[in-house]
């Protein structure tokens, strides 16, 4: 007997609806953190390398103490302006030794990188620097006790594969000035780690006013002796450089807090992609066979670790 009289069961609609929630399962919050990381970590990658490829071009202009001021001197703008009255907040922390190290490696990392830029190729520079994922990865593990199975140890050998075919040991890339762009690797390394560890802590400001805070104040002590004056065209790329880091590191900060570091640490080999199509692109410096070859590597290294952890994720 039908309850409404119609003919019809009510409990039809739920049927229907319990078929397609079948059909189509809703994603879990596991994966879709995972998502979103991978995701804010890609667009980071890609604002990091835009940067620097704007920074390469001020560098043969103007000296390199110069350029990271006005790096960090344009994030601490940007920072200020959006935070306004509420910055007071977003200053005080429960971890001021934390924040004055992850800050010291931010700085490491930029000033080593954007120095290496007056040596070494775009590309080459980043695909060195681009050995942090391994060292990441295994920090993760070491320090941050995130599991380290095969799926990810995988994916990070075959992506350091792929930045090897581009390197290709014995080429002239390995001169004394490459030790810059892999200083610059360590101190990213150092700066991920912290940035996972107090990400879940803290919010993202409080990392972007102390890392600019102390950028600038530190960079400034160089600016007397080096200073050079600008010319009117290049304010524009001066402010650009501020723009982009300033959006990379709220990027790549938001990727850590919601994702393990060696989850996301894979997709940073990106950066050799978007660094030789900058460099094609900006400076004709265009990619042979093998840097070809080393990025589909680093590509399909990258996709592989999204697409298991998804499936993990999935199953969670």
């Amino acid at each position: 007997m039908m309850a409404n009289g119609t003919g019809i069961s009510p409990f039809l609609p739920c049927r229907a609806a319990a078929r397609q929630l079948t059909l189509r399962p809703m994603q879990s919050p596991i994966q879709d953190r995972v998502t979103r990381g991978v995701a804010l970590m890609i667009l980071a990658i890609f604002l990091f390398t835009a940067m620097d490829a704007t920074a390469k071009g001020l560098i043969s202009r103007y000296p390199a103490p110069q350029v990271v001021w006005v790096r960090f001197a344009g994030q601490l703008l940007i920072v200020l302006l959006i935070l306004n009255t509420r910055t007071p907040t977003y200053l005080r922390t429960s971890h001021p030794g934390l924040h004055l190290a992850r800050s010291a490696f931010q700085f490491g990392a930029t000033g080593l990188f954007f120095l290496s830029l007056t040596h070494v190729g775009l590309a080459e520079a980043t695909a060195l620097t681009d050995t942090n994922p391994v060292l990441i990865t295994l920090g993760a593990a070491f320090f941050l006790g995130e599991r380290l199975g095969p799926r990810r140890i995988f994916g990070v050998a075959l992506a350091l594969i792929g930045a090897l075919i581009i390197l290709r040991p014995g080429s002239g890339v390995f001169s004394p000035w490459a030790l810059l762009p892999l200083g610059a690797a360590v101190c990213y390394t150092g700066n991920a780690l912290i940035t996972r560890f107090i990400g879940q802590r803290e919010p993202v400001w409080t990392s972007l006013l102390h890392a600019s805070i102390f950028g600038t104040v530190v960079a400034a002590l160089a600016l007397p002796m080096v200073w050079v004056p600008v010319a009117g065209p290049d304010v524009a790329l001066f402010a650009l450089v501020g723009f982009l880091g300033t959006g990379a590191q709220l990027c790549v900060i938001r990727s850590f807090s919601m994702t393990e570091a060696s989850v996301v640490a894979p997709f940073a080999y990106l950066g050799i992609v978007f660094a030789t199509v900058w460099g094609a692109v900006l400076y004709d410096q265009w990619p042979d066979r093998w840097t070809l070859i080393g990025a589909l590597v680093i590509v399909g290294a990258g996709l592989y670790v999204w697409h298991r952890e998804r499936q993990a994720a999935r199953k969670a």
